[in-house]
């Protein structure tokens, strides 16, 4: 059973940085992509990076030449840095796998929530001026 545990969320101020980290067990690596969503209050979980079975990483124009996505797969651990952290990215921060494909190369954008089927529990991350 694939478990997923994020880590390293907290309060910054506007400008300031984080990096969240989430550990994975029971994943084999051969899904479609992993990643990371979050969700504000009153609002839908969206996409906020994912990188692919081949290693395309995809991020959400809202933070795009801000966060950056990687992977550290000796240690089964998917991180998240995020820099220039605005107001607006205040929000629950989830990682997420996808357990298995069989179809061959996966070309979507990895941040669309029915590519993936294993979340997390979720880490706040809140930004004030």
């Amino acid at each position: 059973q694939v478990q997923l545990g994020e880590s390293g969320g907290g309060s910054v101020q506007v400008g300031g940085s984080l990096r969240l980290a989430c550990e994975v067990s029971g994943y084999t690596g051969s899904g479609r992509c992993t990643g990371w969503f979050r969700q504000a209050p009153g609002k839908e979980r969206e996409g906020v990076a994912g990188i692919s079975s081949d290693g395309r990483t995809t991020y959400a124009d809202s933070v795009k030449g801000r966060f950056t996505i990687s992977k550290d797969n000796a240690k089964n651990t998917l991180y998240l840095e995020m820099n220039s952290l605005k107001a607006e990215d205040t929000a629950m921060y989830y990682c997420a796998v996808d357990r298995f494909w069989a179809g061959g190369t996966w070309y979507g954008s990895c941040l669309r929530k029915y590519e993936y089927n294993s979340w997390g529990q979720g880490t706040q991350v809140t930004v004030s001026s």
